[in-house]
């Protein structure tokens, strides 16, 4: 494992620490910044840890936030298919990796859509790992994806398309759908995800990752094994992950909460104050309450 610090000179900005360890074969960067108990942020498809910017800083005044780059995305390696299995039970053994070099027992875990995912798989997977669970804009069942992702199923054009094809007015448009206010994009943010997207090996491993997120019946079996206190986050606007389905996921789990937000996709990018607040009072809470489990039926 290596660690970096920086600190932005002239700034009151808490230092960052960043790191990489080697998760299931493949080099995972994540950041680290603040004290507390540690806050696990887990990003969506064709994303990283950029997505979390917004919400970082505040986040870190009462927890330790660590923000990391999925396998084949961000900063972290894209290893071709062939020596990692991009998939839900992949990604999340190599972010158990991560929160073994971390040096804690057990962590918050949030994820946002792909991320979601990921967080329930963890969850599933490693119970005693997970104190709390919080999944934004989690699409776990069947929903209506942007043709930006369906395309990857497409017979050999899919392939082309992501690995060709897929520009940089495409890219941004993807992104821009997520939001209520599309005028509100961080088109600085979005550049800089479209240029670690925009390589070879980037571009294969974000094929391999759409193509298993078109099957998610894998995290489903998987949410009676999920006993952590969980929120589940919808945006009233959000046009993927739609609030009956949110309402859905939060009634299947054994402890769930259900929140809706006033926005689309990505609350951390659209209100970053509201989405703090929700999540530092559920984290924060002493235990989930029957009032807070009866919200979700």
């Amino acid at each position: 494992m290596t660690i970096s610090v920086e600190r932005e000179a002239g700034t009151e900005e808490p230092a960052r620490a960043h790191g990489d360890v080697l998760g299931r074969g493949a080099r995972v960067r994540y950041v680290e910044v603040g004290r507390g108990p540690v806050l696990v942020l887990l990003h969506d498809m064709l994303s990283s840890s950029l997505e979390w910017d917004d919400v970082v800083t505040q986040l870190a005044r009462k927890f330790r936030v660590v923000t990391i780059d999925l396998p084949g995305h961000g900063e972290s390696e894209k290893l071709p298919p062939s020596h990692f299995r991009y998939g839900f039970d992949a990604f999340a053994d190599a972010i158990i990796d991560v929160i073994a070099a971390l040096g804690t027992a057990r962590v918050h875990l949030c994820g946002r859509a792909l991320g979601a995912l990921v967080a329930i798989t963890v969850a599933a997977k490693y119970p005693a790992v997970v104190d709390r669970l919080a999944l934004v804009a989690p699409d776990v069942y069947e929903r209506r994806r942007p043709w930006t992702e369906r395309a990857a199923g497409w017979p050999v054009v899919g392939s082309v398309f992501y690995k060709q094809l897929f520009g940089h007015a495409l890219f941004s448009r993807y992104f821009r759908a997520q939001l209520a206010d599309r005028s509100r994009m961080n088109t600085a943010r979005v550049d800089a995800l479209f240029a670690s997207f925009d390589e070879p090996a980037a571009r294969e491993a974000a094929y391999a990752t759409l193509l298993a997120l078109q099957d998610t019946r894998s995290v489903v079996a998987r949410l009676a094994r999920v006993s952590a206190p969980t929120l589940v986050i919808s945006g009233r606007h959000d046009r993927f992950a739609s609030v009956t389905a949110g309402r859905k996921l939060a009634r299947e789990l054994e402890r769930g909460r259900f929140e809706v937000l006033e926005c689309a996709h990505s609350p951390a990018e659209e209100i970053p104050d509201a989405l703090v607040s929700v999540l530092g009072e559920f984290l924060l809470t002493a235990r989930t309450s029957e009032r807070d489990i009866s919200r979700a039926r």
